[in-house]
């Protein structure tokens, strides 16, 4: 027997629904347990150290590379309208705006989200965050809170190492390899960039980072069906949080476009 396509349309959609108002519900939770007493600021320590210090180097790779990668198409493109010495500045507002947060928060979706998920999921298949709560613990402010928090500390500073390390990168390739003056380059990076490129960056660095750590929550939290459905729950974590990386991207991008 065939599959009914408005069936599998409508199964779909009712999925997504039921999806979007779970999250909603646990993200506004999550929110409320992290201003809510008692603060467990050991436990937001430790997150903090996990999620921003020992993604450090992976954050830097990606971002000299990038950063790189970025001076050289941006030279072979100006050079096709003789305009090769905007390339500093160009390089300086794609890193600053556009790809130091987003890279950084696709990283972290990697790393963070899917060891939030495996970690709480399993905390789940072993049935610890019930006991949590025979004991009167709120895992939403033990578990969650500590590392939503987090990530929203974290990231915007692992955006301001991106955008030094990525800038720097671009430097590197064009004052070696490009010909460019070491000294011009810097000179005009810096009197070309403004506050508010910076400065949207980090917004946008603090929204993907709490869509990070959302994400590694909600679908450990939820995980069920024992070591495969905490599998699951990674992947999911992955994949949502960086498809709702570039949705948020696009969104408050539009929203800094019109201010």
């Amino acid at each position: 027997m065939g599959v009914n396509p408005v069936q599998a349309v409508g199964r779909a959609s009712l999925g997504g629904l039921q999806f979007v108002g779970r999250a909603a519900l646990f993200a506004v939770r999550g929110t409320a347990s992290v201003f809510a007493p008692p603060l467990f600021l050991g436990q937001t320590g430790r997150q903090l150290v996990s999620i921003g210090y020992f993604s450090l180097p992976v954050v830097g790779l990606t971002a000299v590379f990038t950063g790189a990668a970025l001076a050289l198409n941006i030279y072979t493109g100006g050079g096709r309208f003789n305009a090769e010495q905007i390339m500093p500045q160009i390089v300086a507002l794609g890193i600053t705006r556009e790809l130091g947060p987003v890279l950084a928060a696709l990283m972290l979706a990697g790393r963070v989200s899917a060891a939030i998920a495996a970690e709480i999921g399993a905390m789940r298949a072993t049935e610890q965050i019930d006991a949590m709560q025979t004991l009167s613990t709120d895992p939403f402010r033990y578990l969650v809170a500590p590392r939503l928090a987090a990530a929203v500390i974290a990231l915007p500073l692992l955006t301001l190492v991106a955008d030094t390390i990525g800038i720097a990168g671009g430097w590197l390739v064009a004052t070696r390899t490009l010909n460019f003056n070491a000294t011009t380059y810097v000179r005009s990076t810096w009197a070309f960039i403004q506050g508010w490129d910076v400065g949207s960056g980090l917004i946008k660095a603090a929204v993907f980072g709490f869509i990070v750590a959302l994400m590694g929550c909600f679908h450990g939290y939820y995980a069920s069906g024992g070591a495969r459905g905490v599998g699951r729950a990674t992947t999911h974590a992955v994949v949502s949080a960086a498809v709702l990386i570039f949705a948020a991207d696009y969104l408050l991008t539009t929203v800094f476009t019109h201010r």
